[in-house]
């Protein structure tokens, strides 16, 4: 571990990542929810930013960003200036300290400024450098600009999410927030390998990769041979639906293989007579006349509200839930229990709310403690820090 280590007494119950300090030099969503996901583990993540900050703080209305605080709590913020070389030094000085680097900016940036891993190395042997980018270090895409969308369609992704002959782009950061969870997957195996080794090392994952990784299921079908599939392929092949109920409520059901699904399904349904029908019978004939499944099975869910479909698809175990929005979601009993909704205290708003971490640990549990931090909040202590031999962290 680096040598600003907190204060914290019994590291047990003060989350897994307790003394690992992380210096993230990085906009918008990956690198952001990258150092989050850290946060959360007990990482010490020191976010540094330009004295304009992060753009994703003007994102929102003027004494808070929604989107900047989804990706940024439990951090410390302090600005820097790194085309400075006084700002660079400082850099350098908290490095020398750190256990993590991370950054998002395209490929050569950090190099060009001379703090890309071969300079800091030799500084810090155990640092474990992190850098996202669009299209990876190196290759023909390398220096073009990369954003979430831009990874989703390059990457394969939004081919699946909806028809190529009347595109629409998602409402959902999806590539950002997957090259996020590799980043932390990567930078979690290095501390491991570092254990081990005594050395750091660089870490690195793009959009593009982290994109086309994720869609590991649908190549490996496409490798089979065939066309690559569209959106429709993996609805088909799982038999998975959506529906609109009499009260224009929509909910899905997801079949999948056993058949006892789909004999629960026409049993909730009174139209168990499609069991002897020879285009459904077998699982093969409900995937190739999945079209005309649909079509049946649609004028038949538009006679009942959706919560009494609910209600019977349940009762025979037919695995099916509301197609909710997220209003529907923080009002569900089941994610109210899990607590998925988390209230941290904000030095204006009073409180600010943020969705919870889905990883439980039992003896080192994840800690959502601190809502994402002013511009610059934390420079003063931090700073201050490189002037204690200890390098302690524990006044900020």
């Amino acid at each position: 571990m680096g040598v600003m280590t907190p204060n914290d007494g019994d590291r047990l119950n003060q989350g897994a990542l307790a003394g690992v300090i992380v210096l993230e030099v990085a906009n918008y969503v990956s690198g952001p929810f990258a150092g989050m996901l850290l946060s959360d583990l007990g990482a010490d993540v020191i976010k540094i930013e330009p004295s304009d900050g992060d753009p994703f703080r003007g994102w929102g209305k003027s004494d808070y960003s929604a989107t900047f605080g989804s990706l940024n709590r439990n951090k410390k913020s302090i600005v820097l200036d790194l085309k400075s070389q006084a700002g660079r030094e400082t850099f350098r000085s908290l490095a020398a300290r750190a256990d993590v680097v991370l950054e998002n900016f395209r490929p050569g940036t950090m190099e060009r400024m001379e703090l890309g891993y071969d300079h800091l190395q030799s500084l810090n042997p155990g640092l474990i450098f992190c850098s996202i980018s669009g299209f990876g270090s190196d290759g023909p895409y390398r220096d073009y600009p990369g954003y979430d969308t831009i990874g989703q369609a390059m990457g394969g992704l939004l081919s699946l999410l909806t028809e190529k002959t009347a595109p629409q782009p998602m409402g959902i950061s999806l590539s950002d927030h997957l090259t996020g969870v590799f980043a932390c997957y990567g930078i979690l195996a290095a501390i491991i390998a570092r254990q081990r080794t005594g050395r750091g090392q660089r870490v690195g994952t793009s959009l593009i990769e982290s994109t086309v990784a994720f869609l590991a299921e649908n190549a490996a079908n496409f490798f089979e041979g065939g066309p690559p599939p569209d959106r429709a392929k993996r609805t088909h092949q799982a038999l998975v639906f959506a529906f609109v109920a009499r009260d224009n409520r929509p909910l899905v059901i997801h079949l999948s293989s056993p058949q006892k699904f789909w004999t629960g399904l026409t049993k909730a349904l009174e139209r168990q007579d499609l069991l002897a029908d020879p285009s459904f019978r077998e699982r093969t004939g409900r995937t190739d006349n999945y079209d005309a499944l649909h079509a049946i099975l649609a004028d038949v869910f538009r006679t009942r509200d959706r919560d009494e479909w609910l209600e019977r698809l349940r009762a025979e175990d037919v695995p099916c839930g509301p197609l909710s929005d997220l209003k529907e979601v923080f009002d569900d009993p089941q994610v109210k229990f899990l607590g998925l909704k988390k209230e941290l205290p904000h030095a204006r708003r009073g409180t600010v709310a943020v969705v919870g971490n889905p990883v439980r640990l039992s003896d080192t549990p994840v800690q959502i403690n601190r809502a994402a931090p002013d511009l610059g909040a934390d420079t003063k202590a931090v700073l201050a820090m490189l002037t204690n031999k200890t390098g302690r962290t524990d006044a900020v």
